[in-house]
C-alpha cells in the first residue's frame, strides 16, 4: 500500500500500512488495480474518440471507476472487484471497437499505434489481484523524476475530483464532450513514459479550465432541476418523530427520498455536504424536509451514535460505522462499505422503502432540540442581484474586505485555524464560505453590514463555481482583475475534489491563496516553487500573522 492522495495521509508522506480514511491495504490494493484498468481502456478510448467514435456506457464506466477511488468512497472489496471486471470487458470493447475503425479507415493492422501495456489482463479473484496490485501501484507509473511524478500525481487527483462532479451532473441527465474526452487525454498522459514537466504543466492548466466547464454543467443542472438557491435560514437540531439522515453530495437521491416519504409522517434531514440542498426551492416543497443534522463528515461516528434514525449515505465521506448504528445505515450510489445494505438503481430508479421500513421500526427522536439556525443558499446568482447593494457598500467603506474561507473539513489537528480565522475577521468584513470546512464556524451568529449578511454560505464544494462567479462579477463591477480585488482566499483541503478546484483557480490565474493545514505530500518541492512563484501559493501560518499579512 503507498497512498498519498489526501490531506491526512500518514505523517504527511503516506499511508503504507493502513490508511487513515480507514482504507485497509487489501482495498488500497483493489483501487489500484482498478485505476491500472482505467488508464488501459483510456489508451484506446483516447485513440477512438480522435476517430469520432464514442459510447456513454464507456464514458460512465470511466466517470464511476474514478470516483470510487477517492477517498472515503469505496471500501467494499467484492464491489470493487465487480468493478475491476466490468472495466476489462468495456477495455475489450473499446480496443476491438477502436481496432476496426482504424482498420477501416486505413486498410492496415493498427495495433502497432497503441504503445503501452495494453494486454494487461486482471485476475480472477481478489487474492489473485492483490498479488497484481503490487505492480500497478501509484509508484509503478513511469517519471523521469519525482518532479514528473508529482505533476503526473496532481493531474491523475484532479480528474478524480472532476469525475465525481462529472457523475453527479451525469446522473441528472447533463454531460459535456470536453469533460468526458479529457478524462483519457489526462490518463494516458499519466502512463506516458516520456512525457516532460512542461507538458504535464500544460496539461494541469487545461484541466483547470475544463473543470470549470464541469462545475458550470453542474450548476446549470442543479439549478434547472431544483431552481435557483435562494437565501434560507435552516433550522439545525432534530424534531420529534421518525427519522432519515441523509449524507454526501446528492440532490437526486435527496429529491427522490423526500418523493418516496411524503405523508409517512418521517422527517428527512440533511448532513454534512447535503446542508445548502435547503436552498434549492424544489426541495423546499417538501415540509417534511425537517432540518439539518450535525456537522462535517468527521463527525458521524460520533454524531450517528445512540440515535434511533436512519442514516443514508449517497456519496463519498463515509467513515466506519459503529456497531451501535451499523444495522441502520444505508449506502448508495458509489459509496459502499461491506456489510452494509446498498439501494441500487434498478432501470433508472432507487427504491428507498428498506430505509423507510426501518425508520418506521425505530422510535425516532422523542422530542425537538434546536441548536442554532443556519443560513445558506447564496448562490451566485442570489449575490449577483445583489451586487449593486455590496459594490456600493464598499465604496462607501462599509465593507472593507471579503474573505472566502472555505474548502474539505477533516479530523487532522491544526484545523481550528479556520475557525479562529473567521472569528476575528473584522467586523466590517465579509465571510464567503462553502463545503464542510464551514462547520468549523458556521454556527456562529456574525451579523449584518446595511443587510448584507457577513456569513455568506455559496454551497458545496462543487458550487465553487458560484464563488468564482461572485468574484468575476465584483471585479467587473469594480472595473478590475479578481487579483486586484479586497478578496482573500483561505483554502482548507481533504480530498481530491478539492486539488480540482485548486487547479480551476490556478487556471483561471488567482494569486495569493493560503492553503492548509499542510501542503498535499504529492506535491514535490520543485513543483511547489514553481506554484509558489507563479500564483504565490503559500501555507497558512498562524491566524495573526496571516491576517496581518492580508489586512496591513
Amino acid at each position: 500500500m503507498y497512498c498519498r492522495q489526501c490531506e491526512q495521509t500518514a505523517q504527511s508522506v503516506a499511508c503504507t500500512v493502513r490508511g487513515v480514511c480507514g482504507k485497509p491495504s487489501e482495498v488500497a490494493g483493489l483501487l489500484d488495480v482498478l485505476l491500472y484498468g482505467l488508464v488501459e481502456i483510456a489508451v484506446f478510448e483516447k485513440r477512438r474518440r480522435a476517430l469520432g467514435i464514442k459510447d456513454s456506457d464507456t464514458d460512465t464506466y470511466i466517470m464511476e471507476g474514478l470516483f470510487a477511488t477517492i477517498t472515503n468512497v469505496d471500501f467494499d472489496p467484492q464491489r470493487i472487484a465487480a468493478l475491476i471486471r466490468k472495466g476489462y470487458t468495456v477495455k475489450e470493447k473499446v480496443k476491438n471497437s477502436f481496432l476496426k475503425a482504424c482498420r477501416d479507415k486505413t486498410g492496415q493492422d493498427c495495433k502497432d499505434m497503441v504503445s503501452g501495456a495494453v494486454d494487461w489482463k486482471p485476475a480472477d479473484t481478489i487474492e489473485a489481484m492483490l498479488q497484481q496490485s503490487a505492480d500497478v501501484g501509484i509508484q509503478s507509473y513511469p517519471a523521469k523524476n519525482d518532479d514528473v511524478r508529482s505533476l503526473k500525481e496532481i493531474l491523475l487527483y484532479g480528474i478524480k475530483g472532476m469525475a465525481a462532479y462529472a457523475d453527479h451532473a451525469s446522473i441528472l441527465g447533463a454531460e459535456d464532450e470536453t469533460v468526458l474526452s479529457f478524462f483519457s487525454k489526462a490518463l494516458c498522459a499519466v502512463a506516458d513514459p516520456d512525457i516532460e514537466s512542461q507538458a504535464l504543466i500544460s496539461l494541469i492548466m487545461e484541466f483547470g479550465k475544463i473543470n470549470l466547464r464541469c462545475m458550470e454543467v453542474l450548476d446549470s443542472v442543479h439549478t434547472k432541476t431544483f431552481g435557483d438557491p435562494v437565501p434560507t435560514k435552516v433550522f439545525r437540531g432534530v424534531k420529534r418523530g421518525p427519522a432519515i439522515i441523509v449524507s454526501g453530495h446528492d440532490l437526486k437521491d435527496l429529491c427522490d427520498l423526500l418523493e418516496q416519504t411524503k405523508g409517512s409522517g418521517i422527517n428527512i434531514y440533511t448532513h454534512g455536504e447535503m446542508l445548502p440542498a435547503h436552498g434549492y426551492p424544489e426541495l423546499q416543497k417538501y415540509n417534511h424536509l425537517a432540518g439539518h443534522f450535525g456537522t462535517a463528515w468527521q463527525n458521524q461516528q460520533k454524531e450517528f451514535d445512540g440515535i434511533a434514525a436512519v442514516i443514508l449515505m449517497t456519496t463519498n465521506c463515509i467513515q466506519e460505522p459503529k456497531s451501535s448504528y451499523k444495522d441502520r445505515i444505508f449506502t448508495t450510489g458509489l459509496v459502499a462499505w461491506p456489510g452494509i445494505p446498498h439501494v441500487d438503481c434498478v432501470n433508472g430508479k432507487k427504491d428507498f422503502f428498506p430505509l423507510i421500513k426501518k425508520a418506521r421500526e425505530l422510535t425516532g427522536f422523542s422530542e425537538e432540540k434546536k441548536e442554532c439556525e443556519t443560513m445558506t443558499g447564496f448562490g451566485h446568482k442570489a449575490l449577483e442581484n445583489a451586487a449593486g447593494a455590496v459594490v456600493d457598500l464598499v465604496r462607501q467603506k462599509k465593507i472593507r474586505h471579503f474573505f472566502l474561507i472555505g474548502g474539505c473539513d477533516g479530523a487532522k489537528p491544526g484545523r481550528n485555524y479556520y475557525a479562529e480565522f473567521a472569528r476575528k475577521v473584522p467586523p466590517d468584513c465579509v465571510i464567503i464560505t462553502l463545503a464542510c470546512g464551514k462547520f468549523r464556524f458556521n454556527n456562529l451568529d456574525f451579523g449584518v453590514i446595511e443587510g448584507i449578511p457577513r456569513l455568506l454560505d455559496c454551497g458545496q464544494c462543487n458550487d465553487a463555481y458560484s464563488a468564482v462567479r461572485i468574484a468575476t462579477a465584483l471585479a467587473q463591477s469594480f472595473n478590475c482583475g479578481v487579483n486586484d480585488l479586497p478578496l482573500s482566499m483561505v483554502l482548507s483541503w481533504y480530498e481530491q475534489k478539492a486539488v480540482a478546484i485548486l487547479l480551476t483557480l490556478l487556471s483561471l490565474g488567482i494569486k495569493n491563496i493560503r492553503l492548509g493545514p499542510t501542503l498535499p505530500a504529492f506535491v514535490s518541492p520543485n513543483v511547489f516553487k514553481v506554484l509558489h512563484d507563479n500564483f504565490n501559493i503559500k501555507p497558512i501560518t498562524t491566524v495573526e500573522e496571516d491576517m496581518t499579512a492580508i489586512l496591513g
